[in-house]
């Protein structure tokens, strides 16, 4: 009987680590989405103040209190979700990048140096926004 509890043990083991595996990946999209919401509300901000300007005038009160609400609301909605990926990430031990910071840019620290003998890649542009 010992033989089976270990091996029970085991499974219970095997099946914890993958049900945390799988919940950080669920937080680690629900954040993504998030900041994207968030990019797209200030977006929505951007574009709204620069046809206001190019018209001439100056957004709206009410419609500028009703962008910047919104953006606030999904910033902090993203950021609440990166400190939960950052505390899930530490409780289980996995070296992360620092809190609040987003997926992308701790891909972009981890990506290796150009070398010294190869030639340097031509800087490219931001990407542009579609008017």
């Amino acid at each position: 009987m010992a033989l089976w509890d270990k091996v029970k043990q085991g499974i219970d083991k095997a099946g914890k680590a993958a049900q945390d595996v799988f919940d950080e990946g669920r937080l680690r999209l629900d954040a993504y989405r998030a900041r994207e919401q968030a990019d797209k509300a200030a977006e929505a901000l951007g574009y709204a103040i620069f046809r206001a300007v190019d018209a001439g005038g100056e957004l709206e009160a009410d419609a500028r209190s009703r962008l910047i609400d919104a953006l606030r609301e999904r910033d902090a909605d993203a950021r609440r979700l990166e400190t939960e990926l950052a505390t899930a990430r530490a409780a289980a031990g996995a070296p992360d990048a620092a809190p609040g910071a987003s997926p992308e840019s701790a891909q972009a620290t981890a990506a290796p140096a150009p070398e010294a003998d190869a030639p340097a890649a031509p800087p490219q542009p931001p990407p542009s926004a579609p008017l």
